[in-house]
């Protein structure tokens, strides 16, 4: 049996909720209706009624109608929602999730679908959809749909649009089901005969990172490979907190770069974190800390107008980081990695971190990477982490065999030692 199940607030959505779970009966799948609603009547029945969604959450409806606080109210909901999926989750009895809503219905659905793993197909309808959606997909694989109209009745184009949410969610639950069926357990990633490894790479870092990622293959690995978009990151390292890499491969620390000087691209203060705290096998070099990203020419900040200046694509423009900011990068990283529990080794490419930072590129600055590499020295002294240094650029595609032969060495020895 392959069931959808639909989260949502049934007493101002009911309508259109007893809508789609029709149509996804008409699929062949089977429905499951969880409602997150709080103050008026449910307007269709629930599988799972709003008063158990409130008492998984520690609280009693009653309770939070009478305190009156929405915020509350919604947060308690969605707490409960989460471990409402989870448990169905848990059970076999989820294949899929599908939701519409506005603000706060989205908030509610999507904090539920991030606590689910990823693999499991989740899919919200959304009048926030067409913008920025950072909050509500985190580090999840959520696929956010624009509904164009607001979520306020079946019209010419409400219909159409949450017809398409239906079609997809049944056809993704009936794939996942059958997945899981086959394995014989739920699916989830990182279930596969190979280990995982993960890697970060950035357009300036696609020739090395490609060489290490072929090079971790034929040795056996499964690799995957993040964007150091800001996104990419938290991702790696949400994973990595998972325990689910056999190693890692953070040969891309962009993000780091645009977290100290104010750029567009940043993960967080929390980036080269997880996997030290795991403690999973790491190499990490210092690939494109040569730069920070900010957005169109045209809204480049005042400050930054007057440096080396890039415009890496119409979205991107690059300005190339100073001597004192890569000081700093160096301290950051070498704090990072001193705080590591498990291997750790540092691979230094002497002459250049990126493709315009290579000998020749438009960011060659030998001043500004001897400030970063000195930094990290003395950082790094003392401490259990190796750092090695390789008299060529990050894109030679032996600087990218080198470090994944150095990961696999690692990965080896700690299994060894176990």
């Amino acid at each position: 049996m392959t069931n959808v199940v639909l989260v949502g607030t049934l007493d101002t959505k009911g309508v259109e909720y007893g809508w789609l779970r029709e149509r996804l009966l008409r699929t062949g799948v089977e429905v499951i209706m969880v409602d997150t609603g709080i103050m008026g009547d449910p307007r269709v029945p629930a599988d799972v009624p709003r008063e158990a969604v409130a008492r998984a959450a520690g609280a009693e409806l009653p309770e939070l109608r009478a305190a009156a606080d929405r915020g509350a109210a919604v947060t308690a909901m969605a707490k409960g929602a989460e471990a409402t999926l989870l448990r169905l989750h848990a059970e076999g009895r989820l294949h899929a999730v599908l939701a519409i809503g506005g603000s706060g219905g989205t908030s509610i659905a999507t904090r539920a679908m991030r606590a689910l793993p990823l693999g499991v197909p989740k899919l919200m309808v959304s009048s926030m959809a067409s913008g920025d959606v950072a909050p509500y997909v985190g580090s999840s694989d959520i696929t956010m749909m624009y509904s164009v109209v607001d979520i306020a009745g079946i019209n010419s184009i409400s219909a159409p649009v949450m017809a398409n949410a239906v079609e997809a969610a049944a056809g993704m639950a009936k794939a996942f089901e059958r997945a899981s069926r086959e394995l014989r357990r739920p699916a989830r990633l990182g279930t596969g005969s190979r280990p995982l490894i993960a890697a970060s790479m950035a357009g300036v870092t696609t020739i090395g990172v490609d060489a290490a990622r072929e090079r971790l293959t034929e040795l056996g690995y499964e690799v995957l490979v993040f964007h150091v978009s800001g996104a990419g990151g938290r991702t790696l390292e949400t994973l990595a907190g998972q325990g689910i890499f056999a190693g890692v491969l953070d040969l891309t620390l962009s993000e780091l770069a645009d977290d100290l000087c104010g750029g567009i691209l940043t993960a967080g203060p929390d980036r080269l974190s997880a996997a030290g705290r795991a403690g999973i096998p790491q190499v990490v070099s210092l690939g494109a800390l040569d730069m920070v990203k900010f957005g169109p020419l045209e809204t480049l900040p005042e400050r930054a107008r007057y440096r080396r200046v890039h415009v890496h694509n119409p979205s991107i423009t690059v300005v190339r980081t100073t001597p004192a900011e890569c000081a700093e990068l160096g301290r950051r990283v070498a704090a990072k990695l001193r705080a590591a529990t498990g291997p750790t080794a540092v691979c230094v490419p002497l002459r250049g971190l990126s493709t315009l930072g290579a000998p020749g590129g438009t960011y060659h600055d030998p001043d500004a990477d001897r400030a970063l590499f000195s930094a990290l020295r003395e950082g790094l002294r003392g401490s259990s982490a190796r750092l090695y240094d390789y008299d060529t650029h990050i894109n030679d595609p032996g600087f990218g065999r080198a470090a994944a032969d150095r990961l696999h060495a690692m990965i080896g020895a700690a299994a060894a030692a176990a």
